[in-house]
């Protein structure tokens, strides 16, 4: 999940890729020190103190783990079942509901100064960090350093390096506090450190803007974030609805938005059965799980919540998870288990459906909205329930054996 938040990154901030030279890559530890040099010479015309540069930047390590888990793609993708099930918990909500009893005043002034409501707060630091319970326990410049010093995203991590040091620099946590996750991800919100600099924000009144150690500095600056990529004020994500018997499952998918009044028309109701609301708001119909699973209309906010992390998957369960924090009760419909497939068998599934005529676009082993969409049009051209779910007896369709 966390390559589709750099990627975020650089679409937010595409400056970043631009505004830096290319940097002398390290193929190996024995190169790294003359990098680091270029580094150095690099946030010194960038404006870094020359402190900063010669105490904290001077003394990065190399880190080999983090080319290792840069490198590493996993061999399984996780279906939405697994992802949805290991991140949207019983004990994850009755966690979340007790701290958003225990943080209501704060979280009240933070909602109603930025307009996004506490559960939604809470949800992402839920799935975030659990809570504040993992930041991450790597120091973030040896990780941004090294990764600034790798060939294969150079201009992107030297700039999020430039970043860390900026945030050091202004005085709002020293090196050996600002730990994260491999790929420089920081404090109970994840921020990577362009994101830091343009959204966090010191709402404790010290004078810092400290994503680790106050909270309601995280919470504010996770509003604050969330306001500036388009949060809609007292709109939901959006909601678990009943689709009716013979429903048109090629209107699915992110790409096809309709009215609810539209949606009313087409036999949609909300998950127990009730009409849909009448108001003048546009959604789009997921089923990630397939027609026997649960069925979701989902609304601008949900879009909001992609930005963060683009991923579908992650949207539903951060949705899902404040509501029950909230609390709602459990979806109507449990997500339904698909095969595990790797990255080559989705990739001759790819193949497949591309040597059909049914587009699936470049086979990159990943299935995301584009291949389901391919495999949508195969179902219905097939007379088969075209909701894009790569069950074992399509996946037999295409000689793809499963275990």
């Amino acid at each position: 999940m966390l390559s589709r938040k750099l990627l975020l990154s650089t679409l937010i901030y595409p400056s970043l890729i631009a505004v830096f030279p290319a940097t002398a890559q390290a193929e190996n530890p024995a190169e790294f020190a003359t990098c680091v040099e270029q580094l150095k010479s690099t946030a010194l015309q960038q404006g870094i103190s020359n402190t900063v540069v010669e105490r904290d930047l001077a003394a990065v390590n190399y880190v080999e783990r983090v080319i290792e888990l840069d490198r590493r793609q996993p061999e399984f993708s996780e279906s939405f079942a697994t992802y949805f099930e290991r991140r949207v918990t019983e004990d994850r909500i009755v966690r979340g509901r007790e701290l958003l009893a225990e943080h209501r005043s704060l979280l009240n002034r933070v909602s109603k100064e930025f307009g996004v409501p506490p559960q939604y707060l809470v949800a992402f630091w839920g799935l975030e960090t659990n809570f504040g319970g993992f930041f991450g326990k790597m120091p973030v410049l040896d990780s941004l350093a090294t990764l600034a010093c790798d060939q294969r995203r150079s201009e992107y991590f030297t700039g999020e390096l430039i970043n860390a040091l900026k945030i050091i620099d202004e005085g709002s946590i020293t090196a050996s506090r600002m730990q994260g996750s491999w790929a420089g991800a920081m404090g109970h919100t994840q921020f990577m450190p362009s994101v830091f600099l343009r959204y966090a924000i010191d709402y404790d009144g010290d004078d810092k803007r400290d994503l680790w150690g106050s909270l309601p500095d995280a919470l504010a600056s996770a509003a604050n974030f969330l306001r500036g990529i388009g949060w809609r004020k007292e709109e939901r994500w959006g909601r678990e609805v009943k689709l009716p018997n013979g429903f048109a499952f090629e209107n699915a998918g992110l790409g096809q938005t309709l009215s609810l009044s539209q949606w009313s028309k087409l036999g949609v109701r909300q998950a127990n059965g009730s009409a849909l609301p009448r108001v003048d708001m546009k959604a789009s119909l997921l089923v990630p799980s397939g027609h026997q699973g649960p069925a979701f209309l989902v609304y601008e906010n949900f879009h909001v919540i992609m930005r963060w992390n683009r991923a579908e998957a992650y949207a539903l369960a951060v949705g899902h998870l404040a509501d029950r924090i909230n609390g709602a009760g459990k979806l109507s419909r449990e997500p339904v288990q698909s095969p595990r497939l790797n990255r080559d068998q989705v990739m001759q599934l790819q193949q497949a459906l591309n040597e059909q005529g049914f587009a699936a676009g470049n086979a990159d082993g990943v299935l995301g909205p584009g291949t389901r969409a391919a495999i949508s049009r195969y179902q219905k051209s097939n007379g088969q329930i075209a909701d894009g779910f790569p069950g074992k007896e399509l996946l037999e369709q295409f000689g793809v054996v499963t275990e």
